[in-house]
């Protein structure tokens, strides 16, 4: 981003209330006052239904800045219009200025109709300093479509040989075992196998099955002639986005957005502000921790639900400090990418991984530390799956504690609690990394430990994965998945995923059954932090 005063044309979109402010805009209009050129005007009912995804799709889009601007407090008559607004721009303005674009990039006004001179004065202060701060450097990539329907057929044709899809020998085993077909949902992985072979991507079904499939990798799992039907489904969505075929993104995409403006290189992340003291780094250590997205997580869900993921990385930090690591961190840590690709961005995907990868070969880091299921996938296997050379070894934080808890020393304070263990899919089932997490379950000293009735290679998904699908399904899965936890008569459910905790914690949300769903959830990295000691 540039910092200095810039003659480059920049891009504006002003969000404009219908009622109040739209009136004064017009009046500005009708007598010919000087509005900025670079004003872009969008009219809306109310500034309360732009919300947070919009605002950053924007930026994603290639906006320079963006604002919103709507009634006065107390005149919106919607009633809650203005509030909404203002709570939606803050939220936005943390997560720009952790992403780097900077919170002053978006602001919300309100005026009254007859308030003209002061919103020019606004609109001419607001570009001003867009001016001043210069354009906002997203770009993101174009994707390269199919050419034409024989293109299609073929390109199909080689990922159904590629993944070996005629290998289905339609035994039903994935059906039987799919946590979406055992829900209700009509989805079988070997009917939608059956239908892109027999009819294409336009068969009756496919398309909307292929997004909301949870790639959780169960039926990969039970299929004997391991017939890879989540990676298939991955490839299969980008070649929906290349046909030019909608996919589904929830959450308004906010998430997608977020990750394709950091495919960006002239953003630079602002990350690791506001550490606590006892915390110790290295900014030339050649072991790095790379934290991930729980970040943006908290600013998102925290007020709704009172998510606290940033936690995991901060007891991450304080048990590499513990055995005596001082980490290396990225100040402009950018995502790792993990929820393009699996939603069939690989064009962005693949341009966040080559600055990811040119980034830390550059420094000379030797060991990636992570504790972030998805992140640890992506940097461990899917860049070198997907033609990147990364000169680092990955390891995944429980890795790191098991070895360091097998030389000794080291005991675990008794925890009060009673537990059980939900599974993350992409370090259990994808990543092969079943009893990892369990091992440390063992050293534990809590009160009680049982399993779920479906647990580890069976474990049950959390119901969403790279933000592309949810809907009833998913949360009749999460409500199941409470309901076997409170079966064990444990009190504490353990992840080992943030968006395990988001998206539970989002099931016990649910005003008719808070009650009888709600239970208390800790990240495993947090329940070692809080326990461990010197023996």
């Amino acid at each position: 981003m540039n910092n200095q005063e810039t003659s480059q044309p920049l891009n504006i979109l002003l969000f404009l209330c219908n009622w109040g402010a739209h009136a004064a805009f017009l009046s500005l209009q009708d007598h010919r006052r000087p509005i900025p050129n670079e004003i872009r005007m969008v009219r809306t009912p109310c500034t309360g239904r732009i919300d947070r995804a919009m605002m950053l799709k924007a930026f994603a889009k290639g906006a320079d800045g963006v604002a919103l601007v709507g009634c006065e407090p107390g005149t919106c008559r919607y009633g809650s219009g203005t509030a909404t607004s203002q709570r939606n721009t803050q939220d936005v303005q943390k997560v720009l200025d952790i992403m780097g674009l900077g919170s002053e990039r978006l602001r919300f006004a309100a005026f009254l109709p007859e308030e003209t001179e002061e919103m020019l004065f606004f609109l001419q202060e607001f570009s001003e300093n867009i001016r001043r701060l210069g354009p906002a450097g997203v770009e993101s990539a174009p994707v390269e479509p199919v050419p034409d329907p024989t293109a299609c057929k073929q390109e199909l044709q080689q990922l159904v040989s590629t993944y070996d899809i005629h290998a289905c020998q339609d035994c039903g085993k994935c059906s039987s075992a799919c946590p979406l077909a055992l829900i209700g949902k009509p989805f079988s992985p070997r009917a939608i196998a059956s239908a892109v072979i027999t009819g294409g991507i336009h068969a009756p079904g496919v398309q909307e099955n292929a997004w909301s499939c949870l790639t959780c990798g169960i039926c990969y799992e039970r299929c004997p002639s391991a017939v890879n039907f989540p990676a298939f489904i991955k490839e299969l969505r980008h070649l929906y986005r290349q046909t030019e075929l909608p996919g589904r993104e929830v959450h308004g995409g906010f998430f997608h957005s977020l990750m394709r403006s950091m495919a960006s290189p002239e953003i630079v992340p602002k990350r690791w502000t506001g550490l606590p003291e006892e915390i110790r780094t290295d900014p030339q250590s050649p072991i790095l921790f790379f934290g991930g997205c729980a970040p943006y997580y908290d600013v998102f869900f925290g007020k709704r639900m009172e998510v606290e993921t940033n936690r995991i990385l901060l007891d991450s930090l304080r048990l590499l400090n513990f055995f005596d690591v001082t980490p290396r961190l990225l100040s402009d840590e950018r995502c790792c990418g993990h929820d393009l690709l699996w939603s069939g961005d690989k064009e962005n995907f693949m341009r966040l991984a080559r600055l990811n990868v040119d980034k830390l070969n550059q420094l000379g880091i030797e060991t990636v530390i992570t504790t972030c299921p998805e992140c640890y996938l992506t940097l461990h296997t899917t860049y070198a799956e997907q033609g990147l050379e990364p000169k680092y070894k990955v390891v995944h934080l429980y890795d790191f504690l098991e070895e360091q808890l097998d030389k000794g020393a080291v005991g675990f304070e008794p925890f009060d609690h009673a537990i059980t263990f939900q599974d993350s899919c992409r370090l259990g089932r994808l990543a092969g990394q079943i009893d990892l997490p369990r091992k440390l379950l063992k050293r534990l000293k809590p009160k009680q430990f049982v399993e779920m009735k479906e647990s580890g290679k069976a474990s049950v998904c959390c119901g969403n994965c790279a933000w592309t699908g949810c809907d009833s399904y998913s949360k009749a899965m999460q409500v199941k998945r409470l309901e076997q936890a409170h079966a064990t008569c444990s009190d504490l459910v353990v992840t080992a995923c943030p968006k395990c905790q988001i998206h539970l914690k989002c099931a016990m949300e649910d005003p008719f059954r808070r009650e009888q769903l709600s239970i208390e959830l800790m990240d495993l990295t947090s329940v070692i932090a809080q326990t461990i000691r010197w023996e």
